[in-house]
């Protein structure tokens, strides 16, 4: 596709930007959010407008919009690929600057609800009424810390018994498509307790068999779905644990497990950044963002401020 810089609309460079994405073979899951961002939101809102006479204020208006019509998140994602859409038109030499960027989204943390985090019990309560079948997943998860999508894309070559280590190198997407995990820091080891090792090699008998070996596959060896696993695993879980809001509804998300790995390995006095290459984690920043209260202490820094004042007074 070529057009000159004069007549690219937003909507041309859009689907320049897309065809790029395609090329540089992006995961299917990722593209079609692209698509979704361009068809749904930017090209109605704006995709009309000449690329060069694009403003500041008329990326602050299609951001005021976003708000307005749509959550907090979106907006901040269309923002993200509105970016993306120009900086791919400034590699083409059809735009000189790039206005979104100096369009900010301000960050409001104080309508958020505080992260709820499994408790101990919880999780005690999750591992002792998991069924057999059930059993070897939920484990797994609330102590290794495994993404979903890695738990789902897990095969049987990574999990070496001989070193006790469980190699994160794969994941399957919404699709139930295998890949790569996302970044770099997402391929890792993680080591394995001698517990969870003997249900695994328990399971490994029992597990159906299919092409991709699967560790968690379902009943015919293939990738099991997101929605399957909470609906008919997780879910009952829940209810029959009891850990339920207060519509009587499952309490967590699968993503939960994640986070009560998480504070176990806080527990253990684990140092933040062996947390960060547990969890696969691009930036100590991230793991400090989503469980630093977690680190704090409040008996602890109450010694720490009495010594303080003993160094200071004591003359």
């Amino acid at each position: 596709m070529t057009t000159s810089s004069d007549q690219t609309t937003i909507a041309d460079a859009a689907k320049l930007w897309l065809a790029r994405c395609e090329l540089e073979q992006l995961e299917r899951a990722t593209l079609h959010s692209y698509r979704s961002h361009v068809k749904h939101h930017i090209e109605p809102k704006i995709g009309d407008l000449l690329l060069n006479d694009l403003t500041a204020v008329h990326v602050r208006d299609f951001l005021d919009s976003m708000l307005r019509d749509s959550t907090r998140a979106m907006a901040k994602k269309c923002l993200t690929s509105l970016r993306s859409i120009i900086s791919a038109a400034q590699e083409r030499g059809l735009v000189m600057h790039n206005v979104a960027r100096d369009v900010k989204l301000r960050r409001s943390e104080r309508h958020d609800p505080d992260r709820v985090f499994p408790t101990k019990e919880e999780i005690r309560a999750m591992l002792n009424n998991a069924p057999e079948r059930h059993k070897p997943l939920i484990m797994t998860a609330l102590f290794t810390g495994m993404r979903m999508s890695e738990l789902r894309g897990l095969s049987w070559d990574a999990v070496d018994f001989q070193r006790s280590i469980i190699t994160v190198r794969k994941r399957a997407d919404r699709y139930c498509d295998m890949g790569n995990t996302k970044s770099k820091s997402g391929r890792r080891e993680i080591p394995i307790g001698s517990q969870l090792a003997a249900v695994l090699k328990a399971w490994k008998i029992a597990c159906p068999k299919g092409e991709l070996d699967l560790v968690f596959p379902n009943g015919k060896g293939n990738v099991e779905t997101h929605s399957n696993i909470y609906n008919r695993m997780f879910k009952p879980l829940m209810l029959s644990c009891g850990i339920v809001n207060g519509e009587g509804g499952p309490r967590f998300s699968l993503h939960a497990m994640r986070h009560a790995a998480a504070s176990l390995f806080i527990e253990q006095g684990w140092p933040p950044k062996k947390i960060q290459t547990m969890l696969g984690h691009s930036s100590i920043t991230m793991t400090y963002d989503v469980y630093g209260h977690l680190f704090h202490d409040p008996a602890k820094d109450v010694d720490l401020m009495d010594a303080m004042e003993r160094g200071l007074l004591a003359a």
